[in-house]
Order: C-alpha cells, then sequence, then structure tokens
C-alpha cells in the first residue's frame, strides 16, 4: 500500500505550501537584498577618506537600512561622548557633519542610566521598544525635547562602535523605526539589530582607518616641521625661506589652474597635486643639514668658522709694526753719528715710514673692503687685491711670505657674493643631497613625485642648472614653479647673513633677466607678474603691498 500523499490533488494544502514557499522566498530575498546593502555601505564607507563625511554616511546608511527616523552619532573622547552627527527627518534636523550647523550640545559622561552611555560601557547594544515605558535607563531628557518640539520618541536602537582592539570609539543611537507600508513606528526586529551591529563593526574599522591616516599624515607633517627645524637651527634664515617658497610656489600653481588661455590653459593641479607640490616645496632644502655652515651662512669672503678678516688685520698690523721698529733701530744708528748728514737721514726714515704707514693702511682698507660681497666687483677693484697680494714681507722666522695668501686671494677677488666655485659646487650638492634623502622616504602614490620635485628646483631650462643638468620639458612644471618662487624668495630675502634684501622691483627686474637667459619659465615668470603672485604669496605683506606694478 502507497502511503505517500499527493498535495497537487488538495488544493487547500497546496495553496497554504504555496504561500509558504513564498513566504520563505521572500524572506530569504529580503536578507539577501539586506547583505548586499550591507556589503556595498561597507564598501562605500572604507572608500571614504573625509572624516566628517565618513560620520555623515555612517548615521545616513543606518537610518536608511533601518528605515529609522532620527539617528544621532557619539564620538568617544576623553572619557566622554561627543556628539558629532543628529538626524531627524520628522523635524528636518540636521547637524555636524559637513554642515555648517553643528552640534551645541555638552559632551555626555559616561553614566549607565543614560542608554548610550551604557551601551559604551558595557560593550553592547541595547533594543528599546518604547523608551517611555522602559524604568532601566533615564529618559528625562529626550521626553522633555519630545515635549518642547511635539515629537514622540518610541523605538530606539544604539549599538557601541568597536575598533579592531575591541575597544569603544563611538556609539550609534537610532530613534523611530518606521513600517515600510503603514509608516508606523514599529520595534527594531532581531534582524535589524544583527544587521546594525555588523554596520557599526564595518563603521568603526573605517573610522579607525580614517583617523589612523590622519594620525600617519600628521606625523609626517611633523616630521617636516622637524627637519625645518633642524635647519632652522643651523642657519637662522632657512626657514623663513622656506615657508614663503611654499607660499610662492602654491600661489602660482593656484593662478595656474585659474589659466583659461595660454601655453598652461589645459594645465590643472588637483588638491593632491598641491599638496604633493607643498610638501616638496617644504623640503627642497631638506639637503642642507649636510652642507657646512660656514658655507651656508658665509656672511663674508674670507668667513670660513669664523672671518678670517681678523687674522689678515692682524697680520698688517705685525708688518706695520715691523716696520716701525726697523725704521727707529735705524734712526738710532744715526743718531749715534750726529752729523749733518745724520740728520737728513733721519727725515728721509720719517718720510719713508709716513708712506709706508700711508701704504700699508690703504691696503688694509681696500682688502676690508673687499671681504664684503657684492653684486659684482669691478675689475680695477680685483687687479688692486692682486697687487696687495704680490706684496712680501719678512715673518719672525726670517721666511718671504706674501702678504695675502693663495686661498685668501681667491676669496677675495670673488666677483658676486661671497663663495667660491668650491664653496659653489658644495652648496649646489644640497639639492643632490635632498634626492637622495627623499628618495630614501617611502612616499605613499600621491606623494611620490616629492623628491623630483624637491631636487629638481635648481634646475634651468637651457640646461645650465644642476644637480641633473635637465633641458626644457624634462623639468616637471613643478620644479619650475618651485624654481622662480625659490630664486625671488632669495633675492627678497632680509635675513641673509651675506647680503642686503633688494626691493621688489629691483628683484623682478633680475629675475627677468634670467628668463631672457632661457633658464626660468616665461609663461610662468608671466603669471607671477601678471597675477601679483610676489603680492599674493609674501607674508612681509606692507613691503609688498608698496610695490603695485612692476
Amino acid at each position: 500500500m502507497d502511503n505517500k500523499f499527493d498535495f497537487s490533488k488538495d488544493s487547500r494544502l497546496n495553496a497554504i505550501l504555496n504561500n509558504i514557499v513564498g513566504d520563505v522566498r521572500g524572506y530569504s530575498d529580503s536578507i539577501a537584498q539586506q547583505i548586499k546593502r550591507l556589503s556595498e555601505i561597507g564598501i562605500a564607507l572604507s572608500s571614504e577618506r573625509n572624516l566628517n563625511k565618513l560620520l555623515e554616511m555612517i548615521v545616513d546608511e543606518a537610518m536608511e537600512f533601518t528605515n529609522s527616523d532620527g539617528g544621532t552619532l557619539y564620538i568617544l573622547k576623553d572619557n566622554k561622548l561627543h556628539f558629532e552627527i543628529i538626524r531627524n527627518i520628522s523635524l528636518d534636523i540636521q547637524m555636524g557633519g559637513t554642515l555648517k550647523k553643528k552640534v551645541g550640545f555638552p559632551a555626555l559622561e559616561l553614566d549607565r542610566s543614560n542608554v548610550s552611555a551604557y551601551a559604551a560601557i558595557e560593550k553592547r547594544s541595547v533594543n528599546i521598544p518604547d523608551v517611555y515605558e522602559t524604568q532601566e535607563f533615564d529618559f528625562t531628557g529626550p521626553k522633555k525635547f519630545d515635549e518642547q518640539a511635539g515629537y514622540r520618541s518610541k523605538s530606539m536602537l544604539v549599538v557601541p562602535l568597536m575598533n579592531y582592539e575591541d575597544e569603544v570609539i563611538g556609539v550609534l543611537q537610532l530613534i523611530n523605526a518606521m513600517d515600510m507600508e503603514s509608516g508606523a513606528v514599529i520595534e527594531f526586529s532581531d534582524e535589524f539589530v544583527e544587521l546594525t551591529q555588523s554596520l557599526a563593526s564595518q563603521a568603526a574599522i573605517s573610522i579607525t582607518n580614517v583617523k589612523l591616516i590622519d594620525d600617519i599624515e600628521n606625523l609626517f607633517e611633523s616630521f617636516i616641521k622637524v627637519m625645518a627645524t633642524a635647519i632652522d637651527e643651523r642657519t637662522p634664515y632657512n626657514v623663513n625661506h622656506t615657508r614663503r617658497v611654499v607660499s610662492f610656489a602654491l600661489e602660482l600653481a593656484k593662478e595656474v589652474n585659474r589659466c583659461d588661455e595660454g601655453v598652461y590653459k589645459d594645465v590643472s593641479f588637483s588638491d593632491d597635486e598641491l599638496n604633493e607640490l607643498r610638501i616638496a616645496a617644504w623640503m627642497h632644502d631638506v639637503g642642507k643639514v649636510t652642507t657646512p655652515e660656514w658655507v651656508m651662512d658665509k656672511s663674508t669672503k674670507l668667513q670660513t668658522i669664523f672671518d678670517r678678516i681678523d687674522f689678515v688685520t692682524q697680520r698688517f698690523i705685525n708688518i706695520k709694526k715691523d716696520f716701525i721698529i726697523k725704521s727707529q733701530e735705524e734712526k738710532i744708528k744715526l743718531l749715534t753719528k750726529g752729523s749733518d748728514v745724520a740728520l737728513q737721514e733721519l727725515a728721509r726714515i720719517d718720510a719713508q715710514l709716513a708712506a709706508f704707514i700711508k701704504e700699508i693702511d690703504a691696503d688694509l682698507e681696500a682688502v676690508t673692503k673687499a671681504n664684503q660681497p657684492g653684486e659684482f666687483m669691478q675689475d680695477a677693484d680685483i687687479a688692486r687685491i692682486k697687487e696687495i697680494a704680490a706684496k712680501k714681507y719678512i715673518d719672525h722666522n726670517g721666511d718671504e711670505q706674501p702678504y695675502l695668501t693663495e686661498n685668501e686671494l681667491e676669496n677675495l677677488t670673488i666677483r658676486k657674493g661671497s663663495i667660491t666655485d668650491d664653496e659653489r659646487k658644495i652648496m649646489q650638492g644640497h639639492a643632490t643631497v635632498t634626492m637622495k634623502m627623499l628618495n630614501k622616504i617611502p612616499f605613499i602614490k600621491k606623494l611620490q613625485h616629492v623628491p623630483i620635485y624637491a631636487g629638481e628646483h635648481h634646475e634651468c631650462l637651457n640646461g645650465s642648472g644642476y644637480p641633473l643638468g635637465l633641458k626644457g620639458g624634462e623639468i616637471p612644471i613643478q620644479a619650475r614653479i618651485m624654481a622662480i618662487a625659490d630664486f625671488y624668495e632669495a633675492l627678497t630675502a632680509r635675513d641673509r647673513p651675506y647680503k642686503k634684501a633688494l626691493p621688489i622691483d629691483v628683484a623682478l627686474n633680475i629675475v627677468s633677466k634670467v628668463v631672457e637667459g632661457k633658464c626660468l619659465d616665461k609663461d610662468l615668470y608671466d603669471l607671477f607678474i601678471n597675477e601679483k603672485v610676489y603680492i599674493k604669496g609674501d607674508d612681509r605683506i606692507e613691503e609688498a603691498a608698496a610695490v603695485t606694478e612692476h
């Protein structure tokens, strides 16, 4: 006998079965959609790097996910729950996040009578069907708010946000779950509790990641400032120089972004690219940490660790004293004779001594003058120093010595500035060192060009620059921008130990001549002049504002 029952022959049972299958399939589809949506939310959260936007997304997505009327997000700081985001659809309330209207409520103490604080302390979710009917927590505040706003808080779901170390970093509070069809306020279902907990976990990871990235960026910013401080400790002018180069470079880059004609009309720097340029500008002189201080701070031509003009001065004084002593000794010999001839010789010796003193004082004056750096040393002045250097004197060992050593002569005949060719090579070496140092840093992708821009800011379009001798298009526009910013700031710097600051109009004339020599980018220089970047980027605004046109 066959005991199998044929459901297809019983229409009533068949209908019930179909309904059950339909309900199961519907529930399964609903759960699948929710899981899919939860996955999409997780991806969206993980890709957001702006903390305020991220916090907004967490609340907005949680409200939409659970069909809630309101949501609040707290962040745990200093052992208190701080309001970050408040949303309520019925009351049209939007506070915090990227909005100008910030949350002004005081932070909550971690008191167990407060449901959000309780969730944070116990690290567990709380699902309340009706806040007016529970005695477990103090809802005096929400009830007072309801009375004033004409609202009715009912169902509430509170979920702690915990990071990978199982530490609570915040609390998500949702209010009044709404029935999808009727719109009536209902209790948060168990499946929504579990899915919201999963969302909270993803949100906590995203918040932690964003904060970690912010911490790393802040650490890197601190590293930059430490490096600038290290250079500042070695040479007081450089930190001001660096800050102003950053300012000039960013202003010029922004003007490139505004171009709607010319060579750079199709060039536009993104925020990340502007930040990359900013970092490169801050670090463009980092290689100077290895440059000897006496080269960087060489305020006179004879300066090394100290100004050797003091040695030269003492040498000339000694030469003069020796001549005076010899003259006195010669006069003593003549006086013992007591003749008319001796008297005439005495007069000759006095005249010779006076002439020598006048000559050596004039020589010392010329040497002292030549020791001061200038924009250009005349041929006649160089010949004068060479003439002095060729003179001889007898030292205390009886050996013949020149008035000036070869090294002193080399330094004193420097035509422009205060450093020799060899010292200039040492100075230029900072660009190579900068590239080497920065290439050792594992920059993230959006900062990968920092070593290139920082290390190539002394390259010239005509190939005469350093350290690589690049030409034309081989030099990236960011390095060209920094070249103009660096050169102009160096000309107008008021705190350089080896020169006085040039007036702005004189400095701009010099820059224009360098542009004509095919060293600096003419199109960028035109922007620098026409858009008055030399004023906009200068923190010495009183001085800069005095020049209105070039």
